[in-house]
């Protein structure tokens, strides 16, 4: 089996197992993560929320626009994913630093991470579109990767809808103009909000921080070498 279509298969295995039911434990854990949301200080809220808000205004208007050296089209799919790792690699060691620093800081430097790691985590996505040869300076590839990202970071029940977007983008992006950054922000802070949670806690918060935006990077970047795959292999191949 040659490189490309054993990514084509783990893409097809990684896009079932994201469709599948949530377990029990799944389940449980999200009531869990609803009730703590309730004692999150209003504070928290607010600055994911205004994060959320500038992030996603910021790439509509064409923000961290990357461009790949000349002579990369020339590469092959294998040593373009070759790049993306590399790039996880990175941007996982830069999201651990900032997080553990952010974190051993308390509350003031933990809500000062939320905007930081957006910013990494978007930066990181504008390098990946690059690296398999999709140009950000065009708005329906920055909107492409809003999509990533909100897959990557929501709720079972919108991975679906957002699923079917990205993996046929080529026919979507003509009809999708803009992404709503509340639904967007709601999706996020669902999903995140344990986990940064404990970030702000003293005396823990460095280890939290470090280790959870280490493995969030990780989790974007699975994410994102997914939804490329699909979109990629989900075009009829030329004769």
């Amino acid at each position: 089996m040659g490189y490309e279509s054993q990514k084509a298969e783990e893409a097809k295995l990684w896009k079932h197992k994201l469709l599948r039911k949530p377990s029990l434990l799944e389940r449980t854990s999200k009531k869990a993560q609803t009730k703590v949301n309730q004692f999150i200080p209003e504070k928290v809220h607010h600055t994911i929320t205004e994060s959320i808000k500038m992030m996603v205004q910021a790439t509509i208007v064409g923000s961290d626009i990357t461009t790949f050296p000349k002579g990369a089209e020339n590469l092959t799919f294998e040593e373009r994913e070759q790049l993306v790792q590399k790039a996880i690699e990175n941007y996982k060691k830069t999201a651990a630093i900032e997080g553990a620093t952010t974190g051993a800081g308390g509350i003031l430097l933990g809500l000062a991470d939320f905007p930081l790691f957006l910013s990494i985590k978007m930066k990181f996505l504008f390098e990946v579109a690059s690296i398999y040869g999709y140009s950000t300076k065009e708005k329906s590839e920055r909107l492409f990767l809003l999509y990533v990202f909100q897959l990557a970071f929501s709720s079972e029940a919108h991975k679906a809808e957002a699923l079917e977007l990205v993996e046929h983008w080529d026919t979507y992006k003509f009809k999708v103009e803009d992404v709503d950054w509340r639904i967007f922000q709601q999706e996020y802070r669902d999903y995140i909000d344990l986990v940064k949670m404990m970030q702000l806690v003293p005396g823990i918060g460095a280890i939290v921080g470090g280790v959870a935006n280490y493995n969030l990077v990780q989790h974007l970047g699975d994410t994102a070498m997914n939804c490329y795959r699909l979109r990629i292999f989900s075009k009829p191949k030329a004769n």
